[in-house]
């Protein structure tokens, strides 16, 4: 279980609600994380790229019924300190004043890549709470197989649990994550995922027992404790019509979060 208050289990600390805003009128709702590569490198806030733009990824329309496009976001960081359960609303610009935007490309698949990250400031007041790419807090090395559950943790609807706490959908691996690839960093989840999730983190829960590659075996892992592994970014459904879901492997950030990383010193 968790050290935190109500035993709410920390990857429900994790999913951050997010809303997008042309000036003051609302466009949408969504989801996103904090990451960062490890203890000691800068955090970056990581939702998708079509949440930030207000279009289609693919398509390139606009996704508000308004025909809108986001000019700001406000992100419902948890309050730092030991009672959680009190958020604080903190409102980003998403361009600069020679409209270039502030939101960071991957540095290879950059517009193609539905995954950005947005540098952020924060004073002792926000909880920080990154999902780490390279330590085994976050991912504990354990073997998925198709058909194993994965849990998409966000918002549906702009829904919440309580507070801005989110929803977790469970569905299951929808292919072998052997199959994604440098030049296809991507993988298929079958799960009932909806508008608002975009953005959410996607992890394998585990209570007790998981499988992990030990040498060049595959061994079950036995502890008293929960353990998951970060999977990646959940980036909606591949047609309104399937419960097929795209996700973006968590091997995409590191090289986003070193670029965003490098662009925040390079403007401070």
């Amino acid at each position: 279980m968790s050290t935190y208050p109500l035993n709410i289990e920390l990857p429900s600390l994790k999913s951050l609600f997010i809303e997008m805003y042309f000036g003051e009128q609302l466009l949408s709702t969504g989801t996103a994380i904090l990451a960062a590569v490890n203890k000691e490198s800068r955090c970056a806030l990581i939702t998708n790229r079509h949440n930030v733009t207000g279009r289609h990824q693919e398509t390139g329309q606009c996704l508000s019924k308004t025909l809108g496009i986001p000019d700001n976001i406000v992100v419902h960081f948890h309050r730092s300190g030991s009672q959680i359960g009190e958020w604080i609303k903190v409102k980003l610009p998403l361009y600069r004043d020679d409209d270039s935007p502030f939101w960071i490309e991957h540095p290879t698949f950059g517009a193609s890549a539905d995954v950005v990250a947005l540098n952020v400031k924060w004073g002792s007041d926000v909880l920080c709470l990154p999902y780490y790419i390279d330590l085994d807090t976050d991912r504990v090395g354990m073997v998925i197989n198709p058909a194993e559950t994965v849990s998409v943790i966000g918002f549906p609807f702009g829904l919440s649990t309580s507070g801005k706490l989110p929803v977790w959908s469970t569905g299951f691996l929808a292919q072998e994550l052997s199959l994604v690839t440098e030049d296809k960093p991507e993988f298929l989840i079958d799960c009932r995922s909806r508008q608002g999730q975009s953005g959410s983190p996607v992890i394998a829960y585990r209570v007790s027992n998981y499988r992990v590659v030990n040498g060049d075996k595959i061994t079950t892992r036995v502890s008293p404790q929960i353990a998951w592994e970060f999977l990646g970014i959940y980036s909606g459904r591949i047609n309104p019509e399937s419960d097929l879901g795209k996700v973006w492997h968590v091997s995409i950030l590191k090289e986003l979060l070193i670029a965003a990383e490098k662009e925040y010193y390079l403007k401070n």
